[in-house]
């Protein structure tokens, strides 16, 4: 039976997506440089993580949905259509594991991925024809694109000023009475409204993950706790200035973002659709550059396990028309896209998104360098000295 639904609707030409980490076990991120270490995804975060793949699949690769990615493979993958990446900096190994699970809800096993031998004997791939997609391991010592946060001091001054302005003083003196309730829950961890991140995190995960914990802790601790977070973390991870050192975890990924878009764009250029593990900073910042926080300030804040942020690239509305792009959001495993507006407006013209946002972009790790103030880390003793 022909599908008609298929065949008039006209589609996207692409996609980029951000995709934050799964579930995990406690995270610790130091105040000073926020590096992570010690966490690795769970099992309930590889369920939902695939549940996301699910979702992007049902997004993108159906022919009957409205965003629908034409000309891309729906159900045997074409690694030439498709460019995966993840941040591999600090506990990276949470980013890869996420992306993996996310391709496999994507492109699921299917009997389709065989071979027919010399001898005539089909051979179908491992484990009921798992799709095995390459991921980009993104190196911070290598790439700055997916992770400009680390060992910048340009940004940890940023947020050290913050933390000593009247702004934050006055919020952590009106958060002390409810941090000196929540501080039997913490374990030992030290009230400092500067650490509200680690603090909401350690409630978070117990929550999650320990019964008793679950049981002990007084209702709504954890939620008062995460809008403390949200309210550090948005302005740490922002900056009034777009090309402010707070918006630097969006500003190493501009370069891409492009180049991605760029191709997308291009009929010769096979690739169609992007994922890029990450962590929930750069959404804070990408959310602020792109002026999404003005009609929707609810999304300055941290995001939810899985959250997914999607640039997409539509045809022009007629045939010398250049393509249009809009950012649209899920905040977490059970929330489905929602459109933000870019610069005001529903989308804009692609060049017009570029010419926006490209006096902000870092360009280079030498760049980078400059922006940070870094004179010996990630390559930059190399390139200044």
């Amino acid at each position: 039976m022909v599908n008609l639904a298929a065949i008039h609707n006209p589609g996207i030409l692409g996609a980029i997506v951000f995709a934050r980490h799964a579930d995990r076990i406690e995270s610790f991120s130091s105040p000073d440089t926020y590096a992570t270490f010690n966490t690795f995804i769970t099992p309930l975060g590889t369920y939902n993580a695939f549940q996301s793949g699910s979702y992007l699949r049902s997004e993108y690769l159906a022919p009957s949905s409205p965003t629908f990615i034409n000309g891309i493979s729906p159900v045997l993958a074409d690694i030439h259509q498709l460019l995966m990446r993840a941040d591999s900096s600090g506990d990276g190994t949470v980013f890869q594991q996420s992306v993996t699970a996310v391709i496999q809800g994507l492109y699921p096993p299917t009997s389709k991925y065989a071979i027919q031998l010399a001898n005539g004997t089909t051979v179908e791939g491992a484990l009921g024809g798992f799709q095995y997609i390459p991921i980009e391991s993104v190196e911070m010592n290598q790439d700055v694109s997916l992770n400009g946060l680390l060992s910048c001091p340009n940004f940890d001054a940023h947020v050290a000023a913050l933390e000593k302005s009247d702004l934050f003083l006055n919020k952590g003196k009106e958060a002390r009475a409810f941090l000196q309730k929540l501080q039997p829950y913490l374990a030992g961890r030290p009230i400092d409204f500067n650490f509200m991140f680690n603090m909401w995190d350690f409630a978070d995960v117990q929550s999650q993950h320990n019964a008793t914990y679950l049981h002990h802790i007084p209702r709504g601790f954890v939620n008062q706790a995460r809008v403390l977070a949200d309210f550090h973390d948005g302005y740490a991870f922002s900056d009034p200035r777009p090309d402010g050192i707070g918006n630097i975890g969006t500003r190493v990924m501009l370069p891409s973002i492009f180049s991605t878009l760029s191709r997308i764009a291009n009929a010769s250029d096979p690739l169609k659709l992007a994922i890029n593990g990450i962590s929930y900073k750069p959404f804070i910042s990408l959310f602020n550059l792109t002026e999404a926080i003005v009609d929707n300030p609810e999304v300055r804040g941290i995001e939810n396990y899985n959250s997914l942020a999607a640039l997409e690239l539509h045809p022009g509305s007629s045939g010398d028309a250049e393509p249009t792009v809009n950012l649209r959001f899920k905040n977490g495993t059970a929330d489905v896209f929602h459109s933000l507006k870019i610069f005001g407006k529903d989308k804009v013209p692609l060049s017009e998104f570029v010419s926006k946002l490209s006096p902000a972009a870092i360009n280079s790790t030498a760049q980078w360098c400059a922006a940070c103030g870094q004179t010996t880390l990630r390559g930059c003793a190399g390139i200044l000295g």
